[in-house]
């Protein structure tokens, strides 16, 4: 069984940064891992995704340009830079793990674990 754990939300002005962690409790290599957000009310959504070696990245058009996904496999950890935030941000971000392959999928579906969110609030 995989862990993941993100961190790194909170509450930022428009316009400011934040970076997310996710820490995975065991390697996963050669898996794909993801961000996901969900806003109050809506559908979880696609954010961005990263293949293993980091060399595949896939964003959902509102976030390119503005956040970056990045890996540190030694530490068994994704990354979510996220700058110039907007209050359409706003949301719960979560991370997800590929446990069976290694392309970075924009579905929710392919991906088999899940860490329990973190929150992140962008005021204008």
């Amino acid at each position: 069984q995989v862990q993941l754990v993100e961190s790194g939300g909170g509450l930022m002005q428009a316009g400011g940064s934040l970076r997310l962690s996710c820490t995975s409790s065991r390697t996963l290599r050669s898996y794909a891992m993801a961000w996901f957000r969900q806003a109050p009310g809506k559908e979880r959504e696609f954010v961005a995704a990263i293949n293993w070696s980091g060399g595949s990245q896939r964003y959902q058009d509102s976030v390119k340009g503005r956040f970056t996904i990045s890996r540190d496999k030694s530490k068994n950890t994704v990354y979510l830079q996220m700058n110039s935030l907007r209050p359409d941000d706003t949301a719960v971000y979560y991370c997800a793990a590929d446990g069976q392959n290694d392309y970075p999928s924009t579905l929710a579906k392919r991906y088999d674990y899940w860490g329990p969110g973190t929150q992140v609030t962008v005021s204008s």
